[in-house]
């Protein structure tokens, strides 16, 4: 029983270990990746006019997961009034009805834009929470694997029965 607890013990270990990579990998290369565009909030003032709760990022960089997902809130609502809250792909429509509109043409544009930059954003949120998680479970690995070890050398050595 003890070989088993010590061996699921380890295995855990190398579980915990392998999940710890992934998240050190996976919010760095968002950390990376975010840096390199070197895209940064407003100032407090801008922020506290246009969107009061990101007023806390004011003139941050955005380097991590929260951040990329704050500023995709913030394209989100520069994006409403854009069309009166129309889509890309309401605008698009309409756009393809009327090729002449340039008001639609220009909409149509800035909304593709927006959207793709939000999208991107969403996506470096998304794997930077992917890897937030992944740091969790790692903990929750070690600290399993560290009680089944441990359960190992506390726990009685098994009482061998005496056959005759």
């Amino acid at each position: 029983m003890k070989k088993m607890l010590f061996a699921v013990g380890i295995a855990l270990a190398i579980a915990a270990s392998l999940i710890l990579w992934g998240s050190k990998f996976a919010t760095g290369m968002v950390h990376d990746q975010l840096v390199a565009q070197k895209i940064t909030f407003p100032d407090k003032a801008t922020l506290q006019a246009d969107n009061p709760a990101l007023a806390k990022y004011a003139s941050q960089p955005v380097d991590n997961g929260l951040k990329a997902k704050a500023y995709a809130d913030l394209i989100a609502g520069h994006l409403k009034k854009v069309a009166g809250g129309k889509t890309y792909s309401e605008v698009s429509e309409a756009y393809l009805k009327d090729k002449t509109n340039q008001a639609l043409a220009g909409q149509r544009q800035t909304l593709f834009q927006g959207e793709t930059l939000r999208g991107l954003l969403l996506n470096a949120w998304g794997w930077g929470l992917i890897g937030a998680i992944a740091l969790y479970a790692a903990c929750a690995f070690y600290l399993a694997a560290g009680g089944l070890v441990l359960a190992t050398v506390v726990l009685p050595a098994p009482k061998r029965s005496k056959r005759r």
